[in-house]
């Protein structure tokens, strides 16, 4: 029976070095030698997991990234983007407005750049350093951005950015998904978006039963796929509330390459 597994990339697929180590790499090779689908689901862009698939060979293997917490789905083969999620384009300006007011950071993303709405902070750098893309300031933010949009970023500081959230939450309730995923960074997502959405509608396109799906993570954002793939597997630095809904808990860490246990036992 050919299956799929489901990775996370941070805290999951890498290490603390945000490597992936040779005796996982190798193992993700195997499997995909054999037939089976490795499908990446992650947080970042498009660009910032074009690595990751790079190494695993998804291209010539056919596999999928799962991008932006599940916006945006590509199969890596053909490059086609087979499900995505946009952004309503009249919350361009708004989301703008709001943060020049509070003077935070906004960005959105561009092929292999972060395109930046206001002045260029730390958090700005530090979101394209991590994905590998280049940062680029532009004037009017909202008549630069005429292409679909699967995810804004906004930054602030840590003290403040809780409250932020609150007030963002309320003010576009029914309209954005709303969250913090770092201390410092505030996520503006189309309504209803998150990882398990988006392999449902995967799956019915390539014809995949969800119970011959394996799904690994560690994070919040990773819980929706956990419960809802037939084996849901938390890292064993997972959060605890992951750890709760998981149907196995690995007993090793992502440094410690707890991935193989899955390997080993599922494939």
């Amino acid at each position: 029976m050919k299956k799929v597994l489901i990775l996370d990339i941070d805290g999951t697929l890498t290490n603390s070095k945000k490597e992936v180590t040779p005796k996982t790499l190798e193992a993700l090779l195997k499997i995909q030698e054999h037939g089976h689908t490795v499908i990446i689901a992650s947080g970042r862009p498009t660009q910032g997991v074009k690595w990751i698939a790079d190494i695993l060979k998804l291209e010539q293997y056919g596999g999928y990234v799962l991008c932006f917490n599940g916006a945006r789905v590509t199969n890596v083969k053909t490059k086609e983007i087979v499900y995505q999620q946009c952004f309503p384009k009249d919350c361009i300006a708004p989301l703008c407005a709001y943060a020049k007011e509070h003077d935070m950071g906004l960005v959105t993303y561009e092929n292999d750049t972060v395109i930046a709405a206001t002045r260029i902070d730390e958090y700005m750098e530090f979101e394209a350093r991590l994905n590998h893309m280049q940062l680029k300031k532009v004037e009017d933010f909202a008549a630069y951005v005429d292409f679909d949009v699967n995810k804004c970023l906004f930054s602030a500081p840590v003290d403040k950015a809780p409250e932020l959230e609150k007030e963002l939450v309320n003010r576009y309730e029914g309209k954005l998904s709303i969250y913090r995923s770092e201390p410092f960074f505030i996520e503006a997502m189309p309504l209803g978006v998150d990882k398990a959405a988006s392999l449902e509608h995967l799956f019915q396109i390539i014809g995949v039963d969800k119970e011959n799906a394996i799904a690994c993570g560690d994070g919040f954002n990773d819980m929706s796929m956990i419960q809802y793939a037939g084996v849901g597997v938390a890292m064993a630095n997972a959060q605890e509330e992951v750890k709760q809904v998981a149907d196995v808990v690995t007993a090793r860490t992502n440094d410690e390459d707890g991935l193989l246990e899955v390997i080993e036992q599922y494939f």
